[in-house]
């Protein structure tokens, strides 16, 4: 199978794994959680029931509110997917890398942030105003950081293409463990906690509107517009996972479109998600959320392990 149908099946394959095992990596991360505070804890699968529960429901809207608040949810929903079809999980090269590279990723999640923000002040809600401030303060300091940390990856193979930059890595693993890209790795694993609202940086679990940054811009949200918001922010977590282990780790991806070849990509995909989100997990369970005003320290530290990362891969190389 090769050409333009080779493309689009591929395309909707990676598209459908990023949207049917986002809810189950939240899943997972909430009953790991669970385990270490000695809870039962809700199944793995409850994230799906949630989602379907929320499909059901009645639509609430805030009276002063405009189309960019009814707008937001699809607007998200749609970037993420946009996202999800430019970011390797199983093969490379992903079969539309030509639309865009890491740029376009980084570009595409700060539209939803941005209009994420904007539909938590369309409300007239003061616990929006208060999240969207604190998301954009937190943003300025998260893209820094992002943006390093994937150009350490991106130097050493020349290109900020993300196919060519997981293709690059596979076939020299040794530079896997190169010092660089370790930094690199845990740079980017703290802005991927900041991203995605997880302890230290937020709390997901929580409504309590003094602390909240994520849920509170959503706050006025009800209905399918809050089950797309919902969705959008477990993929974006399933995404940064892919990031961290196929960019850094891409041990086990496919290069061929043998069946065998992406049954494998698909196992060790979720092997190596399924590993990243036990860490997450351990890191909420072991970590108490940190003061608003100590979080730009964290992101700090993000922001110069990603540094240094940059300047080690000069001095020392690939």
């Amino acid at each position: 199978m090769s050409g333009a149908p080779a493309i689009v099946i591929l395309s909707l394959l990676q598209l459908l794994l990023l949207l049917a095992s986002a809810p189950l990596i939240s899943g997972i991360i909430a009953k790991t959680k669970a385990r270490f505070q000695h809870r039962q804890g809700a199944g793995i699968l409850q994230p799906y029931f949630d989602l379907a529960k929320l499909l059901r429901k009645e639509v609430l809207v805030s009276p002063v509110a405009s189309w960019v608040f009814r707008s937001t949810p699809y607007l998200v929903f749609a970037s993420t997917l946009v996202i999800a079809l430019l970011v390797p999980t199983v093969v490379v090269p992903v079969p539309l890398d030509w639309v865009g590279d890491i740029i376009t990723v980084i570009y595409l999640f700060a539209l939803g942030r941005f209009f994420v923000a904007l539909a938590g002040l369309d409300t007239g809600s003061a616990f929006g105003g208060l999240g969207a401030s604190r998301e954009m303060s937190i943003a300025s300091i998260i893209e820094p950081a992002m943006m390093l940390a994937i150009f350490t990856a991106a130097v050493t193979a020349g290109s900020t293409n993300l196919s060519v930059i997981v293709a690059t890595l596979s076939s020299t693993p040794a530079s896997m463990l190169n010092p660089a890209h370790l930094l690199a790795f845990s740079g980017l694993f703290i802005v991927t906690m900041a991203e995605t609202g997880r302890v230290p940086v937020d709390n997901p679990d929580t409504h309590l509107e003094l602390t909240m940054i994520h849920e509170a811009m959503i706050l006025e949200y009800s209905g399918r517009y809050l089950a797309f918001i919902e969705w959008s922010s477990q993929m974006k977590l399933a995404i940064f996972l892919a990031l961290l282990s196929n960019m850094f780790f891409p041990l086990g991806m496919a290069t061929t479109l043998a069946p065998w070849a992406l049954c494998v990509g698909c196992a060790a995909f979720f092997a190596k998600v399924i590993v990243l989100a036990a860490i997450v997990a351990v890191v909420e369970s072991t970590n108490a959320k940190l003061r608003l005003f100590r979080v730009p320290e964290l992101l700090m530290v993000a922001f110069i392990l990603s540094l240094l990362a940059l300047i080690l891969y000069f001095i020392v190389g690939a």
